[in-house]
């Protein structure tokens, strides 16, 4: 079966789709109750956790589809009689869409798309780009910000690219609990994007690149030109558990990992 990333192009097929719902979930589960996706004949979209328990929805689709059928409800017990060794109990609820009932789908993930958290890169260097293709996969918003328009080039196309004379200025629009990473050309840049970041008090996140050092040398520029700002919640060097392996896109995984941490906690 193919799957598509794009959830209008499924919707608006004339062919019948089925929402398949995780109605409860017991013991150890692939995904939690709730979880949810959408299969046509030849399409699905979203996940509720892969493996045989998804194949047998799908499968089970096919079979609606085939009788016309309206719903179906399925009860699997997750161990060996489906070849599969998680050991809890998932039910699934499978119901043909209607147009009305395809329209609150769509609008449903919109509203989810419009909430997902900020993620903004300040600098489109080795390590920035890495982390926008990271970012691209996950469920956030991401824009990478430079004054570089040569370096924004670069950056993937699935993400938001700001060019902007002042990065600083971006910070002033940016909702509350965004992650802000800040990894630009200019340390002087650097100090003074955080700082501000900093000053926020509302940021989930707040990294910038580089060593001890680096963080050394901005806490005593902030003690000489913003006495009482309080650094505890910036994380710099970030994800200083890698330091065995700097190769950008790696350093940008465990990035990447830091900030979705901090975001689960903040939620």
């Amino acid at each position: 079966m193919a799957h598509t990333h794009d959830i209008a192009k499924l919707l608006d097929i004339d062919a019948p789709v089925y929402e398949v719902v995780v109605d409860s979930a017991q013991g150890s589960t692939p995904r939690e109750a709730g979880s949810w996706m959408l299969v046509s004949q030849t399409h699905s979209w979203g996940t509720i956790g892969g493996g045989r328990l998804e194949n047998i929805a799908i499968e089970k689709v096919a079979e609606l589809i085939l009788g016309n059928s309206p719903t179906a409800r399925i009860d699997l017990p997750l161990g060996p009689e489906i070849g599969q060794c998680c050991g809890g109990r998932v039910s699934l609820t499978l119901t043909k869409l209607d147009q009305p009932a395809k329209a609150a789908v769509k609008a449903r993930v919109a509203a989810e798309i419009s909430q997902r958290p900020h993620v903004y890169i300040f600098g489109a260097g080795h390590t920035g780009r890495a982390l926008a293709q990271f970012c691209a996969m996950l469920p956030v918003r991401c824009t990478v910000i430079d004054s570089r328009s040569e370096e924004l080039s670069l950056v993937s196309k699935s993400v938001e690219q700001r060019l902007s004379a002042l990065p600083e200025a971006e910070l002033s629009n940016a909702p509350a609990n965004s992650a802000f990473v800040v990894m630009t050309h200019d340390h002087a840049l650097d100090f003074l994007i955080c700082s501000d970041a900093l000053a926020r008090q509302d940021a989930a996140y707040v990294g910038m690149i580089g060593s001890r050092t680096k963080r050394a040398k901005f806490l005593s520029w902030t003690q000489e030109n913003l006495n009482g700002l309080s650094t505890d919640a910036l994380h710099c060097p970030m994800a200083a558990h890698a330091k065995l392996d700097k190769r950008p896109e790696v350093l940008a995984a465990h990035i990447a990992a830091e900030i979705m941490s901090s975001f689960s906690q903040r939620a």
